[in-house]
């Protein structure tokens, strides 16, 4: 490709996205993300609004001249003074720019700026003038372009142009366009604009009605070749185009779009993250390119497909924005093929006899929680793949308890292919269980220690439950696990006694089978 086909990326995340609310930055932390965006590579840093106060005027003064790499350009409206203070704030900077801008819509000129089409296109040239002074680079924006007369906008732009202007941004400042109407645009303006190649046409796109990568993407494919965005899509109101969206859509469609941009997209990740965190607004899971979902499958049809070929459900590779690797949540929907390969992933190779027993587990794991993570699955094998024989099984339990209350429980166990159920009472629930099982056991061990933990975190958490018993001198560990804490605990003692089986050969008397 030429480099008529290289894209401009102009990321104005420190002065559009900084208008979200709430979002406000110290300079310490403008310097901080303008650092970031360096090592991702964007082409232009709009680091500020100097005019608006001196903190800003500081933070634009310091990223100018303590960044390297990209252009950092301060914003100003046509206002003398704006200019002054931008033109001062980036004096004796590497790569500086002036980025000026007015309202031309009918709109914005009758209802705020109560002036006329002359009086405007004087002030816009007179402030490009005025910033030619300061730098040699010099955006102009004609506010709310989309809203703004077709061929009054042809006029703004020719004068802009020819009073030096080397960008032309084109705003659509309140989400208003549709990407059919910003591509006819960006096309009226190259052909009604004669001295339109001596500068950049630029795009930037606000998301009220959620088209602003869609409008930026059209304007670039129509001739823009500056695109406008922020971080995470924050800004004003619904926000701005989302600089990693448009970047991967350009990577991604290369074939349709034939364009490429200098985007280090590893970095895109780390950024978004840094960004996030600085400016208190919260990455939705669902959001595209870099949202915590954008590279997790919890169907198991998109798991088994993933697994067999990563291309069939994913057009972009975790690596290429940063993440680690596709993440494949184990819900519900999941089947036993990224169950197996989780596993396997945690170092347990099990058989297809283990995988299916795991799996039934599994599920009725799954179901009680929102998503399975390691330590589940770890506390699953645990209980279930057992290397002993189990003599006892646990097939029912039910437990009452409260205050004011007798704790008592009822058991019933598979021993040796026969069922056995027996109830007791007992000092809380899990000493009620322990009495009904050594009954239905015959057991005569007694338990040393027990002790319990949370594997995971939240009201739906795996407990695991650790209980040490001796008999006949032999003293030996089971342990059990389950959302269910009682359930945890009769299974971790039902495993220490099969343990005790096998070490002794224990052969017990049991009640009758019922």
């Amino acid at each position: 490709m030429s480099d008529q086909d290289r894209v401009v990326v102009f990321d104005t995340t420190l002065r559009d996205a900084e208008q979200t609310p709430g979002s406000s930055l110290t300079v310490r932390e403008k310097m901080e993300i303008a650092h970031q965006l360096a090592r991702l590579k964007v082409d232009v840093i709009e680091a500020g609004f100097p005019a608006s106060s001196n903190e800003d005027f500081e933070a634009v003064r310091r990223i100018a001249h303590e960044v390297e790499g990209p252009t950092i350009c301060g914003l100003a409206r046509v206002v003398p003074r704006d200019i002054e203070r931008a033109g001062e704030s980036l004096r004796g900077a590497p790569h500086p720019r002036i980025h000026t801008f007015v309202g031309t819509s009918d709109i914005n000129l009758q209802g705020q700026l109560r002036k006329t089409r002359d009086e405007v296109l004087k002030m816009a040239v007179g402030a490009v003038q005025q910033a030619k002074a300061y730098c040699a680079d010099v955006e102009f924006s004609p506010m709310d372009a989309t809203r703004t007369d077709p061929d009054y906008l042809c006029e703004v732009v020719a004068a802009t142009i020819e009073a030096g202007a080397t960008t032309i941004n084109i705003p659509d400042t309140v989400g208003y366009a549709v990407p059919e109407q910003m591509g006819e645009l960006i096309r009226y303006l190259r052909q009604r604009v004669a001295d339109i190649d001596r500068a950049v046409i630029s795009i930037h796109c606000h998301d009220d009605l959620g088209l602003a990568v869609a409008n930026s993407l059209t304007a670039l494919k129509y001739g823009a070749r500056q695109a406008e965005c922020t971080i995470n899509g924050l800004g004003e109101r619904a926000g701005n185009a989302a600089l990693e969206e448009i970047v991967m859509a350009i990577r991604i469609r290369g074939e349709y779009f034939g364009l490429r941009c200098g985007v280090e997209t590893r970095e895109l990740f780390p950024t978004s993250r840094l960004v996030s965190r600085l400016m208190r607004c919260v990455v939705p899971r669902n959001k595209a390119v870099i949202g915590a979902n954008a590279f997790a499958h919890s169907s198991g049809i998109h798991q088994d497909g993933v697994l067999k070929e990563r291309s069939t459900f994913e057009i972009m590779s975790p690596q290429d924005v940063g993440v680690e690797s596709t993440q494949i949540v184990l819900t519900a929907r999941s089947g036993r093929h990224a169950l197996r390969h989780r596993l396997e992933q945690l170092g347990h190779t099990l058989s297809k006899e283990e995988v299916d027993k795991a799996y039934e587990r599994f599920l009725e794991v799954a179901d009680k929680k929102t998503e399975v993570y390691d330590e589940d699955l770890l506390a699953i094998v645990g209980d279930e793949i057992r290397d002993v024989p189990e003599k006892y099984h646990l097939e029912y339990l039910h437990t009452i308890s409260g205050t004011g209350t007798v704790p008592s429980a009822t058991v019933r166990l598979l021993i040796d292919g026969q069922t056995k159920q027996e109830s007791a009472w007992g000092d809380g629930p899990v000493d009620a269980a322990y009495r009904a099982i050594d009954k239905a056991t015959g057991t005569a061990a007694k338990v040393e220690e027990y002790a319990i933990r949370a594997v995971t975190s939240g009201s739906q958490a795996m407990g695991e439950v650790t209980v040490q018993v001796k008999e006949q001198g032999r003293t030996l560990t089971g342990r059990g696990a389950s959302t269910d804490i009682i359930e945890a605990s009769a299974k971790a003692y039902l495993d220490a006694l099969n343990r005790l089986a096998v070490a002794t050969g224990i052969q017990r008397q049991h009640p009758q089978a019922v």
